[in-house]
């Protein structure tokens, strides 16, 4: 009975917990550790005793205790500071903490989540670190999200922590803070598109991964100033994951003409619709425009009814903000539904992009004008290139057909 308990506290708490532990021992290592070992013991303790009445304030405690413990087994570190806490006081101070600290774990959760996407660290060990520290994720979790084995994301992660060695829990202000909290979001969106854009192997969507960028997102917008940029990031996550259900069929990729629309998850579409109806005026950001994209396709009733010249249009906004050979791939296909493949041809010259992108929508396009040949020139070009299993048994399928 506790088992689901315990695993929807680690959920919703462990992120506050560990941050306001950081905040006072000022050591990650101490802080997760310690919090680690409290989740144990509440798995033997809670299954006996039942849930006790305030969890969080039960397991900080048990964290605190554990830390204590670990720092007077260090003889230099027992003579710099008082560690002769009673556990009554603890206890109490735990109860005390957790029922007024509501401003304080805000302010401390952003330190963490800043931490996290320090630019010192490799975008793909901030969005491993952010997943682990603020979210709770396991290790082995993780290494499943990001396809490697857990004892290579364990030491991913252990690097990651020591080249955060000695940085500052300072929240930044003013501008440094607006780009701090622009490089978490870009490391939380890295991780949802991984979720729905594996680089190799036999999995077609991580849609588990995505789910945490998203909660990731709604942990920034609760700790962050108010911001537009959020707001949009969140509705452009929410309206990409609402399809997953209609993404794949029998293991294989769908595209999005393809896939049937009744099994996309209305709820998660209008929270993205109410997030942007305050925001459709503001000035274009990426966020705001790749959501308005989205949003464009999730209120057609039927793949003929998608307003292809309004998407072509925001992706050219978007290239202009950009500068993305990504986004010129993708104004290409809007551009080519709305004026003709030629057309989308056109935008495709010189453009250099890695990978079966470019030359899997080469194909497409030049099959539909009628160049078949050099349609399946291309598309020998991208089967080659491709390293995804489920991808490529769709390129082979198009060859076929």
């Amino acid at each position: 009975m506790t088992g689901p308990a315990i695993e929807r506290v680690w959920r919703d708490e462990w992120g506050r917990l560990l941050a306001l532990l950081v905040a006072q021992y000022r050591r990650l290592d101490l802080a997760e550790d310690g919090l680690a070992e409290a989740f144990e013991a509440a798995a033997r303790t809670w299954e006996a005793d039942g849930l006790p009445a305030n969890p969080p304030a039960w397991l900080l405690t048990a964290a605190r205790r554990r830390i204590l413990d670990r720092l007077r087994s260090d003889a230099v570190l027992a003579r710099r500071m008082p560690l002769l806490a009673v556990e009554a006081e603890l206890t109490e101070e735990a109860q005390r903490v957790m029922a007024d600290a509501g401003e304080t774990v805000r302010d401390e959760r952003l330190r963490l989540v800043l931490l996290c996407a320090h630019p010192t660290l490799a975008p793909e060990s901030a969005a491993a670190l952010t997943l682990r520290l603020v979210l709770g994720v396991s290790t082995a979790d993780i290494a499943r999200l990001f396809l490697v084995s857990t004892p290579t994301m364990a030491a991913r992660l252990t690097r990651a922590r020591q080249r955060l060695a000695g940085e500052t829990f300072a929240v930044p202000d003013g501008v440094r803070l607006a780009d701090r909290i622009g490089l978490a979001a870009s490391v939380a969106y890295l991780a949802f598109t991984a979720g729905y854009a594996p680089a190799s192997g036999a999995d077609v969507h991580r849609a588990a991964l995505a789910g945490e960028a998203i909660r990731l997102v709604r942990v920034l917008r609760d700790v962050a100033p108010a911001s537009a940029d959020l707001d949009a990031l969140l509705a452009l996550m929410l309206l990409q994951h609402a399809r997953r259900d209609a993404r794949v069929r029998d293991g294989e990729v769908v595209l999005l003409a393809d896939q049937d629309r009744t099994r996309w998850r209305a709820e998660e579409s209008a929270e993205a619709f109410d997030l942007l109806a305050t925001h459709v005026d503001d000035p274009p950001t990426r966020w705001l425009l790749e959501a308005l994209i989205a949003a464009e396709h999730a209120v057609a009733a039927r793949p003929e009814d998608t307003a292809w010249p309004r998407i072509a249009g925001l992706y050219r906004e978007l290239e202009e903000l950009t500068l993305s050979p990504v986004v010129r791939l993708n104004r290409a296909v809007a551009v080519a539904e709305a004026d003709g493949p030629l057309a989308g041809l056109a935008l495709l010259d010189g453009l250099d992009l890695p990978g079966h992108r470019l030359p899997g929508t080469r194909a497409e396009l030049l099959t539909r004008a009628g160049r078949y040949d050099d349609a399946a020139t291309e598309l020998e070009r991208a089967i080659a290139l491709c390293d995804n299993d489920a991808e490529r048994r769709h390129l082979v399928s198009r060859r076929a057909r």
